[in-house]
Order: structure tokens, then C-alpha cells, then sequence
């Protein structure tokens, strides 16, 4: 059962009771993330994620984790593109320490000269072990090589150069303009009421500043097919190959998200079947999809040996091709609608899993859905609107890839991939 309420000065308060559960999950959640960035401040908004754990007058950083953690709890934070959220969860007798563990940090961080100072290296550390892992760097190519240009295609951790260029002033100034009272929602999940989560919130509502929502700067596409490479002496290539698809508005992401089951979201998937299980090329290849206020992308992660990458290129684009031209089969259509709605079920019973539901759909969409709704809609979706989906947007104008390999010659797959001609 979801409970929201906005109060007088805009910040949103969302419950969803879950009264049978021990424990209660609590997250405070600011419309803030990587692509509301200047390029000269790439990463402010995941620095200020990370101050906001390094004390507050009534609390250091130790006491902020023993806080927590000292009555069995969990506290974590994380950055995207559109949002910054801090959340914790414990018992539900601890929520009232939890909800004011969570403001101090929120309200009250010092941002001390000291604090940035030691914590620009540990972000700069952060940033070098991304970069030492080449999963995470050609996920980070191919974001560059699709949004060319745009906040999107880089990294929510920023550069070494852009943290080093960011201080005390510029994430005061951004913190002020982003967590404001109408860019905060806070959402609690769990054995708890909505009416108590209320009245615990409004005092901490009160010394929220007021502000508004910040826009930001839409997507401009840019045709592809765009392939980029970086040579690393590794002893796998790996591979991102996606597309451009839709925003989280749009009503084609329900085929889309079944057609992404289809394709690569697990181990019965068309992708996992025929390059893994039939071909021994790869240990893992799988897809996923991503959608934002614009716009969105579908991705297909694998790792593999070099010298398989032509065969297993040619193995993936006839995959995306047949599922363009020809109509899923009733029986495959089901089992991936019931994957789907199971997989969300079993999400569901966790109270972090619903206290980000309800903040993501808040922030996202400004109501949250219920989830008999989405059942309903993947339910609704046929096989056609499945190929629609696939003809509309496994387009090679859509399209970018980017390898991180030993290979020091894009030649040949660029050109394998630019003579694409979608399904």
C-alpha cells in the first residue's frame, strides 16, 4: 500500500507500508545527478555523495557509520545520471535513527577543507580501479561513443582533472541549486506507517530549503553507426554494442523491456543460448536497457577472445535482425512475459527493493505506479509490438560500439557494423 503526501514547501513523503516486515528501509533521494553537470564540474554530484558521509557537527564520519551500522543496520548512497540517493535499513524499531542519521547528512554536512581534500583522492582511487577494470571502461566508451558530446556519455564519477578542479564552493553552489525541498523526495518501505513516517519527517522538512526542480539539457541523437576501440593488452576483448532507444515515458518501453528478455537478460535468452551454450564463444553475454527522461539505450555486454570477435558480431546482428523480421513464437512470448513479472515479484518483497521503486517512480515520473499495473502492461504486450519494437530501434543509425581489446585495427568491425542495415 503506497501513502504520498507533498508538504507546503514541496518536499515529497512516500510510504509503502509493508506491515508483515521486520525491517524498514528509508531513503532520501535529490534530483541531482551527472547529467545536470557542467563539463567543468564532471563528478560534482557524486563528490557530494561522498561528503556527505565525512561528518556533520552533531556526528564524524565514524559516528555516522556506527550510528547504523551499531544497531545491526546498513547505510549506503549512490549517484546516477538523474538522482543521488541515501538509504539505510535496519529493524523498524530503528527508524527514527535511521530518518535522523540520514537528514543530518543530508542537512547538516561540513564540507571541511580537510574532508575534500582527503576525499578528492580516495574519489581519484575510485576512479583509477574503474578504469583498471575493462567491464567497466567499455561500458564507459560506449556511453561516450553514443552520447557524443552530452552529459550522458560521461562518467558519473567525473575524470581525475574534473575532481581536481572541483571544491568547496562549486558543491556548496550545486548542492545548493539540487537539493532543495522540491528536488528531495524521502520514501520508507517497510513495517511502518504512513502517518508516523509523517509526523517523524516534519521536523526536518522545516530547515529543508525551499527550491525548485533544476531542468536539463535534452539529448541531441547523433546517426550512427559509431564504433570506437581502445587498445589495452588484456587477455579478453570486451565488447558493448547498443542502440539509442526510448525515454521512460514512452509507451514502446514495455515491448521493449520484453524484448530485452528475449534477447540477452538471461541464461534462456536468445544471445546466452546461441553465443554461449551453442558456440562456447563467451562466459557471459547479456543485455540490458536503460531509460531516461528523454531517452534511453539498449546495451549487449560480452567478454571474449579476440580472434571471435568477427564470428560473434555476426552471431549477435542476426539475432537482432531475426527478431525484427519474424514474429516470437507464443510459447517464447510467454516465458519471457512470466520472467519478467516473476523477477518483479520476487523484487518486490524486499523493502530496499520498494523504497527504490518508489523513489525512482516519484522522481521519474512524479506518481508511483502500481505494480499491478505493470503487470498488466508486460501482459498486454504482443508479439508484434515485440518486432515493432526491434525494427523500430535496432536501427544502424542507432547504433554505437565500443571494444576494449588487445585488437589495435577498428577497421574491420567498423566495417562489419557500418554495412548493417537493421532488420
Amino acid at each position: 500500500m503506497y501513502h504520498i503526501d507533498r508538504m507546503e514547501n514541496g518536499l515529497t513523503v512516500a510510504t509503502a507500508e509493508m506491515p508483515h516486515m521486520a525491517s524498514v528501509s528509508v531513503g532520501l533521494w535529490a534530483a541531482a545527478g551527472s547529467r545536470y553537470e557542467p563539463e567543468s564540474l564532471n563528478g560534482v554530484s557524486h563528490f557530494i555523495e561522498h561528503m556527505l558521509f565525512k561528518g556533520t557537527p552533531c556526528r564524524n564520519a565514524r559516528e555516522i557509520s556506527e550510528a547504523v551500522e551499531g544497531i545491526g543496520g546498513y547505510l549506503n548512497a549512490f549517484t546516477s545520471e538523474e538522482s543521488t540517493c541515501f538509504h539505510a535499513r535496519a529493524c523498524r524499531p530503528a527508524f527514527a535513527e535511521l530518518l535522523d542519521v540520514l537528514f543530518d547528512m543530508y542537512l547538516n554536512a561540513r564540507f571541511t577543507p580537510a574532508d575534500i581534500r582527503r576525499e578528492r583522492e580516495v574519489i581519484k582511487e575510485e576512479i583509477s580501479m574503474y578504469i583498471d577494470q575493462p567491464q567497466q571502461q567499455v561500458q564507459e566508451l560506449f556511453n561516450t561513443t553514443l552520447w557524443p558530446g552530452h552529459m550522458l556519455g560521461r562518467s558519473i564519477t567525473g575524470s581525475h582533472a574534473s575532481v581536481d578542479r572541483i571544491g568547496r564552493a562549486e558543491m556548496l553552489a550545486f548542492k545548493s541549486h539540487f537539493y532543495g525541498s522540491g528536488s528531495t523526495v524521502v520514501t520508507v518501505a517497510g513495517g511502518i506507517e504512513h502517518a508516523r513516517v509523517l509526523e517523524a519527517v516534519r521536523p526536518y522538512a522545516r530547515r529543508l530549503a525551499v527550491g525548485h526542480r533544476q531542468g536539463y539539457v535534452p539529448v541531441r541523437p547523433v546517426a550512427g553507426p559509431r564504433v570506437a576501440l581502445e587498445t589495452r593488452t588484456t587477455e579478453q576483448t570486451q565488447l558493448a554494442l547498443g542502440f539509442r532507444t526510448c525515454s521512460r515515458h514512452d509507451p514502446r518501453r514495455y515491448p521493449l523491456r520484453v524484448l530485452n528478455a528475449l534477447l540477452g537478460e538471461n541464461m534462456s535468452s536468445r544471445l546466452f543460448q546461441l553465443v554461449r551454450e551453442q558456440r562456447g564463444l563467451t562466459y557471459n553475454i547479456y543485455s540490458a536497457p536503460s531509460h531516461f527522461e528523454d531517452t534511453g539505450d539498449l546495451v549487449i555486454t560480452a567478454g571474449l577472445d579476440a580472434d571471435e570477435l568477427e564470428t560473434t558480431l555476426r552471431l549477435v546482428l542476426r539475432v537482432l535482425r531475426q527478431l525484427g523480421d519474424q514474429v516470437v513464437s507464443r510459447g517464447e512470448l510467454r516465458r519471457a512475459k512470466d520472467y519478467i513479472i516473476g523477477q518483479f515479484d520476487l523484487g518486490m518483497e524486499s523493502t530496499e527493493t520498494q523504497m527504490n521503486w518508489v523513489g525512482e517512480q516519484l522522481l521519474g515520473h512524479g506518481e508511483v505506479q502500481l505494480p499491478a499495473r505493470v503487470r498488466a502492461e508486460i501482459q498486454a504486450v504482443t508479439a508484434a509490438q515485440v518486432r515493432a519494437a526491434a525494427r523500430d530501434f535496432f536501427q544502424p543509425d542507432r547504433l554505437a560500439m565500443a571494444l576494449v581489446s588487445p585488437l589495435r585495427r577498428v577497421r574491420p568491425w567498423h566495417k562489419l557494423v557500418s554495412s548493417w542495415t537493421g532488420p
